[in-house]
């Protein structure tokens, strides 16, 4: 398997054509290389009787048809948010731990149509809320690029599925997109995080944290198997009143693109006093490869320094919403209490949920209260568009850019003790600064990894660009992971750290 995990998708398909491998194999390797990194924590639950019946479909039809689907006996992982038809969807919280849906969320839909097979559900901080992967009842997820007694986060909140990908157990993952709980595991653990335009993939059956800024997210090892996954999963969906009803173009990537009359935009606000210096050295190094093939401008965004702050105030007033249905009748846990109604209620939520879950409803509640509904909400709202005006601007008005270019994070992957020694609160808003911009004004944003630290651990840049503006952004994001050629982690590496 030390080969297969530099294997793309299409080095995969042609594999199977020429016999040399087929779905049965490459699932039980993925499988194995799961159970050998155990350690890592990736997944709360591994799924190898249904990996198997797909990856024998997938036999059957290769037998039967030259033509392969996208993602034709391809592994996969999903967040554990995603609901999966009789396979447990925990939320990584004690509120879902013995939840089994009866149905699939959209997104699994989609992937089984197109041929995917399912290794597993992945790890996340309890109910997507989190920036490490620390705070899940199935214990943390551990960066593979250094895990060892002192070892270093893996990002979060879709840390499991980074990890998953990073390591070689899947090919490609799935996780969700709130703040940058894609892109900011995605570039910790040194691969392709790929977050799309708010509504061009479907939201159904992901159990929501922030209803309007959700967005189900890709994770693979480049960028071609991202737009290729992005080409299965998204589109219109009638059980998604959310999703963008016309009809998805499928992405093309091509190994000639032309970027030289591009204009790259540097936004000169997200070059703040907590990044790193190899961050910034990183940046400048893509900045200076990208002049000499296209234009690149120094543009601002002036409502930046209030982002993190407003994102807060309105995910906090969205998690008190959503949480608002965990009251131990319907489904979940259920607390063995029968004093009065508001008892089971209140002790169903104070055991089902942890101090950061809590905290965020508290907070939310707080700031919906009457009296403080227009002095916090209504102007946090006021300054989303604010935000979402900000990216109008520099994509369509005058000195108009094409694309952005920033960091991803503000540093390498942090070591867990210094992670955890900062309240979760604190740590998003450190960990988030980049990536929630993008998720507020609803454009899409990719992640790309550029070189290795002097830690020798990834660093990433991002690129964001106007709503539906996939197919460049994934082509350029190609044009730059050529140039600066990325390694992939290799089995051995992990093993060798160890």
């Amino acid at each position: 398997m030390n080969k297969l995990s530099s294997y793309s998708i299409r080095d995969i398909h042609k594999a199977y054509r020429d016999k040399t491998l087929n779905p049965r194999c490459l699932i039980d390797q993925c499988l194995d290389r799961a159970n050998k990194t155990k350690e890592l924590n990736a997944f709360i639950t591994l799924t190898p009787q249904v990996a198997h019946e797909q990856s024998l479909r997938c036999q059957e039809r290769l037998q039967s048809s030259k033509k392969l689907n996208l993602l034709e006996g391809i592994s996969v992982c999903l967040k554990d948010n995603f609901c999966t038809e009789n396979i447990r969807t925990t939320c990584a919280s004690n509120m879902l731990k013995n939840f089994t849906p009866t149905y699939n969320a959209t997104i699994y839909s989609k992937l089984m149509m197109a041929g995917a097979c399912l290794v597993g559900k992945t790890n996340l901080d309890e109910f997507a809320m989190g920036s490490g992967t620390v705070d899940s009842i199935y214990g943390p997820s551990r960066n593979p690029w250094c895990y060892n007694d002192n070892w270093r986060i893996a990002g979060g909140s879709s840390g499991g599925s980074a990890v998953a990908v990073s390591s070689g157990s899947s090919v490609v993952a799935i996780g969700s997109d709130t703040g940058g709980s894609t892109r900011n595991p995605a570039a910790l653990c040194g691969i392709v995080g790929l977050k799309p335009t708010y509504g061009l993939v479907s939201r159904y059956g992901l159990i929501p944290l922030v209803n309007s800024m959700d967005v189900p997210g890709v994770f693979a090892k480049n960028v071609d198997d991202a737009a290729i996954t992005l080409n299965c999963i998204a589109g219109p969906d009638d059980l998604d009143s959310t999703t963008i009803k016309s009809a998805f173009k499928p992405i093309s990537i091509k190994e000639d693109f032309d970027i030289s009359n591009l204009n790259i935009g540097i936004p000169k606000e997200y070059h703040c006093k907590d990044m790193s210096i190899e961050v910034i050295e990183c940046w400048q190094f893509v900045t200076d490869l990208l002049e000499k093939l296209c234009k690149v401008s120094c543009v601002s965004l002036p409502h930046t320094s209030v982002s993190i702050a407003v994102y807060s105030i309105l995910n906090q007033c969205e998690v008190a919403s959503n949480m608002s249905r965990y009251d131990g009748l319907e489904y979940g846990l259920r607390a063995k209490t029968n004093y009065s109604t508001e008892e089971l209620y209140a002790t169903t939520r104070s055991q089902g949920f942890n101090n950061v879950v809590r905290s965020r409803i508290f907070g939310g509640n707080y700031f919906l209260l009457r009296q403080n509904y227009e002095k916090y909400f209504l102007k946090a709202q006021k300054l989303r568009r604010l935000i979402s005006d900000d990216f109008e601007n520099v994509f369509n008005g005058d000195n108009k850019v094409d694309l952005l270019l920033t960091p991803t994070t503000l540093s390498d992957a942090p070591l867990y003790s210094d992670f955890t020694a900062k309240n979760n609160r604190d740590q998003c808003a450190l960990q988030d600064y980049c990536t929630q911009p993008a998720n507020m004004a609803g454009i899409p944003a990719i992640s790309i990894p550029v070189k290795l630290s002097k830690n020798k651990l990834p660093l990433s840049l991002q690129l964001m660009g106007p709503a539906l503006s996939e197919e460049l952004l994934l082509n350029v994001a190609k044009k730059i992971e050529a140039l600066v050629n990325f390694p992939v982690l290799e089995f051995n590496q992990y093993l060798n750290k160890n």
